[in-house]
């Protein structure tokens, strides 16, 4: 069975930092004890989300995970990403997309909600509907930000590039901008002293790779290549700089400090002080014009307007 599950988790490309892969793949196989479950056991993931949750706001009505405080409509993305709810999303507080976007769309339509705030700690996840997810961002009819308060990597920036604004923590991490998949070559029989053994068809060569092989290693990496092509340039679109600044400045498949990724252009800003000094500030009404500016606008107006008709008439 365990087997059965990481296959299936290895089956598909993953947009994610690879420690947490590496735990994903352990958790499957039921190896708790193996050191990169207990790394991330330990990061401090499970104390930013709970303090993160507390200062959102009351639960936004409708909605799964949404909260509102004082017009702000905020959404956790929390953990690894998957594209629906499942064991990881319901036990380990990882992100289910189809839940996300629900919940993102009643924040968008709702008149109580001015701005759009996404709380953003997560490693990254599978690929499939992250870009659908994205999408829905950037043609929002409402400001969205995004803060950062621990990671956003991989399949996470992916989806928070295509925001008005992403802010972050100091100590945030930012990138991880890539694709991956992972596999195994079995070198010896099993424990029943059975060797799997996989026929294709002759015109399916490619079906089953041999990954054992620089030629099958490549026909994995030319795959992915094309998936990490879409990724670039959504991130040059949401981030509104060329490809080419991506692939060079945006760490090459590395993460950056919350400093140096501003630097970069990855991100817009660093708040000291944290993500209360966000909610606080997109929480502040929009300075209308006082009653003399606007009347002295006004004021202006009909003059020029008069000027005009004195012109018309000439």
């Amino acid at each position: 069975m365990n087997n059965r599950v990481l296959a299936a988790i290895r089956s598909q490309p993953w947009a994610i930092l690879p420690e947490y892969m590496d735990a994903i793949e352990a958790i499957a196989s039921r190896a708790f004890d193996n050191p990169a479950v207990i790394g991330v056991e330990l990061d401090g993931h499970k104390e930013r989300m709970a303090e993160a949750i507390a200062e959102m706001g009351a639960p936004f009505p409708g909605s799964r995970a949404a909260a509102i405080r004082d017009g702000v409509g905020s959404l956790p993305l929390f953990g690894p990403i998957f594209p629906r709810a499942n064991v990881m999303t319901e036990m380990s507080g990882a992100s289910s997309l189809a839940s996300l976007a629900a919940d993102f769309r009643k924040l968008d339509a709702s008149p109580e909600v001015r701005n759009i705030l996404i709380v953003a700690d997560s490693p990254g996840g599978v690929i499939t509907d992250v870009r659908a997810f994205a999408s829905l961002i950037a043609g929002s009819s409402k400001p969205v930000t995004v803060f950062v308060s621990g990671l956003c990597c991989s399949a996470a920036y992916h989806i928070c590039s295509q925001a008005t604004e992403i802010v972050a923590d100091p100590f945030a991490l930012i990138g991880s901008i890539g694709v991956m998949m992972s596999g195994s070559v079995q070198e010896a029989p099993d424990m029943n002293g059975a060797r799997s053994v996989h026929v294709v068809s002759t015109h399916a060569p490619d079906k089953r790779v041999d990954l054992s092989t620089d030629e099958g290693q490549a026909k994995v990496r030319e795959m992915i290549d094309g998936i990490e092509e879409v990724f670039l340039s959504d991130v040059a679109r949401g981030r509104k700089v060329p490809v080419s600044t991506v692939k060079q400045d945006f760490g090459r498949g590395g993460t950056k400090s919350a400093r140096q990724a501003k630097e970069a252009g990855m991100i817009d800003r660093v708040e000291a002080g944290g993500l209360s000094a966000v909610l606080q500030r997109l929480a502040r009404p929009v300075r209308s014009a006082t009653p003399r500016r606007a009347a002295a606008a006004l004021s202006l107006e009909v003059a020029q307007m008069r000027a005009a008709s004195l012109t018309t008439g000439d």
